[in-house]
């Protein structure tokens, strides 16, 4: 499947702390301003894929949207591990034929909505009945044991940490679709802020957000007739390691090889791009440490290296490798990762707020820490 399907349309809703309409109707209107992107009729779209936390069934969108018959649908697990394997899914199934104009999406009301940890419905997970107990009630409980690992092991500190917020806060403040649009992070509000979950404080933790975004995806042939410079889809992988457990990787043999490792290892076996050709990247950032541990998953760097690579501006804009361009989930918006996709096309397609110059290939990562995916876009 090799440059054989491209992203050619994408779309999004404004972002906000609370939105008043429906997630039903934010995924509409998000997958309505990709196909007008894409210059394709609603009629034209027979494959759907989204996230399996998406609470809105592919019936519902068909209909709202007046999609034609639908001949695939397919959705993934894991949360913030989904975003491209929902795109890479389309891919495979245009490149087989299983449909020709392909749609992906995601919409949260994660702001104005109750945090599901919240509840105590239900029964635990697992994992969940081991970590509980003990006090790692929140995902950022569980990172936050996972960041003191890695401090403990490769010497890690707040300030690589701080070098991730200060970086992508950066980007967001260029860009006027971001809920950080020129709203500044010093290195001293960073450091004076308050614990969440020690040792990651507010500026670890990503946005909390309202919003929609979505994206097309049709063949290589048809993408030379849309409106757009196709963001052509290279390689597409997903990774779920031995001895995994999502979200406490603490019980493998090696905790802080986590999920991107396996990833990247079959997302680099399927492609002629490796790290070395790599300009900007957009790597998941729920939470400060996963882009440290994501970069040497991904092979930016070494083994406990991931740290020190975020030093002398490394993440900025003239840096070794600009992230998060847009200003990702700590500083733009939080939805499932999906801002990442769309921010990965605009720099394909030189649209970009914060324009890397040379960036002929972009990588896009989901979250470390969970079964992941990635994908290569390239012109």
């Amino acid at each position: 499947m090799k440059d054989a399907a491209a992203i050619v349309g994408i779309g999004e809703t404004p972002f906000a702390k609370k939105l008043d309409s429906s997630e039903k109707t934010l995924a509409v209107r998000a997958i309505l301003a990709a196909l007008d992107d894409a210059g394709i009729d609603p009629s034209e779209v027979d494959g759907l894929s989204s996230y399996t936390m998406e609470t809105t069934d592919e019936v519902e969108i068909a209909k709202n949207i007046g999609a034609g018959d639908i001949t695939f649908f397919s959705q993934v697990g894991y949360g913030g591990g989904a975003g491209p394997a929902a795109v890479g899914h389309l891919a495979m199934a245009v490149a087989t034929g299983q449909c020709r104009v392909g749609v992906a999406w995601r919409a949260r009301k994660r702001g104005s909505g109750g945090r599901p940890w919240a509840s105590d419905v239900g029964q635990p997970s697992a994992a969940a009945q081991w970590t509980r107990p003990f006090g790692l009630i929140r995902p950022v409980d569980e990172i936050a044991m996972l960041t003191r690992r890695y401090m403990q092991e490769f010497g890690a500190t707040r300030e690589h940490l701080c070098n991730v917020a200060v970086a992508i806060r950066a980007m967001a403040n260029r860009n006027p679709n971001a809920l950080m649009y020129e709203r500044t992070l010093s290195r001293e509000e960073y450091m004076s802020s308050r614990w969440i979950s020690e040792p990651l404080c507010l500026f670890d933790n990503c946005l909390e957000t309202d919003g929609a975004l979505a994206c097309v995806v049709v063949s290589a042939e048809r993408a030379r007739d849309c409106p757009h410079p196709p963001a052509m889809i290279h390689a597409f992988a997903q990774g779920l390691p031995q001895q995994h457990h999502t979200m406490v990787n603490y019980w493998c043999d090696d905790p802080l090889r986590g999920p991107s490792w396996a990833c990247a290892a079959r997302l680099y076996e399927r492609s002629d791009i490796g790290p070395g050709d790599i300009r900007v990247a957009q790597i998941y950032d729920a939470f400060t440490p996963l882009v440290p541990l994501s970069l040497e998953g991904y092979g930016f760097c070494g083994r406990g290296e991931g740290a020190a690579f975020t030093e002398g501006g490394a993440l900025e804009l003239g840096g070794r490798l600009p992230i998060n361009t847009s200003g990702g989930g700590l500083s733009e918006a939080y939805v499932h990762g999906f801002n990442l996709i769309n921010e990965g096309v605009r720099q394909i397609r030189g649209s970009s707020v914060n324009p890397v110059p040379d960036a002929d290939a972009c990588l896009v990562t989901a979250g470390e820490g969970v079964p992941t995916s990635a994908m290569i876009l390239r012109r």
